[in-house]
C-alpha cells in the first residue's frame, strides 16, 4: 500500500532482460535507510520487490505479468524514476490508498504552461474513464493526483510547483507514457453498486413500493 507521495527521484543504472524478466537496479539515496530484501517499492507507481541492494541504490525485477501491463521494460539506463516505499502504519496519510497495480498505460496528447501550474492532457483507454470521476483521485506514474477535469476522451491533471519540483512529471513531454492507477475506494463501491443492479428485478421493486 502506498500513499502517491514521492519520496525520491531514481535514476536507472541498469537494465537487463532475461528469461522473460526485466531486472533493473537503481540508484538513489533516501528511501535505501531503511530498506530490506523483500520490501515493496513503488516504481513510476508500479509495486516492485527489492531483490538486492546496496549502499547507493537497490534492484527489482519486473516480470512478464508486470511488463504487459506496464513501459518499465522500455526504461533505459539514465532515465529517472519516481520512488516511494510502502506507507508506514505510523505515519500522516498524505494522498491516497494506491496499491501500486498499474491499471494501464496512457498517452500524454497535450501540456500547457501558466504561472502557477502546468496543465497535463492525458488520454486513456476508454474503459479507464469510466472509473473516474471529475475532482476524485488519480495515481499518474505513482503520483496521488486530481481529475481536474474529465472529457469523454481525455482527462487534465494540474501539476503544481512542488509537484514539479519532486517528481519526474515535469520532464513528460507529448507522446510520452504514464503508468495510471484509478482509485480503488471507487472500484469497491462500483462492483458493489453493479452487483446490486444486477440482482434488481421486477419483483423487487414491487416489495420496495415501487
Amino acid at each position: 500500500m502506498f500513499t502517491g507521495i514521492v519520496e525520491e527521484v531514481g535514476t536507472i543504472e541498469r537494465s537487463q532482460s532475461s528469461n522473460a524478466v526485466v531486472e533493473l537496479t537503481i540508484t538513489c539515496q533516501t528511501i535505501l535507510e531503511d530498506m530490506h530484501i523483500g520490501d515493496s517499492i513503488s516504481v513510476n507507481g508500479a509495486c516492485l520487490t527489492v531483490t538486492d541492494f546496496t549502499n547507493h541504490g537497490f534492484t527489482v525485477q519486473v516480470i512478464e505479468g508486470t511488463e504487459a501491463k506496464t513501459y518499465l521494460n522500455q526504461l533505459k539506463q539514465g532515465k529517472e524514476v519516481n520512488l516511494e516505499r510502502a506507507m508506514s502504519g505510523q505515519g500522516r496519510f498524505g494522498g491516497h490508498f494506491v496499491l501500486g497495480h498499474v491499471d494501464e498505460v496512457a498517452t500524454i496528447t497535450r501540456i500547457q504552461t501558466s504561472d502557477n501550474s502546468k496543465i497535463v492532457s492525458i488520454k486513456p483507454p476508454s474503459h479507464i474513464l469510466d472509473e473516474m470521476v471529475q475532482q476524485g483521485s488519480i495515481a499518474v506514474d505513482g503520483v496521488s493526483l486530481t481529475v481536474f477535469k474529465l472529457g469523454d476522451k481525455e482527462f487534465d491533471i494540474h501539476l503544481i510547483p512542488e509537484t514539479r519540483k519532486s517528481t519526474i512529471l515535469n520532464d513528460k513531454r507529448v507522446g510520452d507514457y504514464v503508468h495510471l492507477e484509478t482509485d480503488m475506494l471507487f472500484k469497491y463501491v462500483h462492483k458493489i453498486v453493479g452487483k446490486q443492479s444486477t440482482t434488481l428485478t421486477a419483483d423487487k421493486l414491487k416489495a420496495f413500493g415501487f
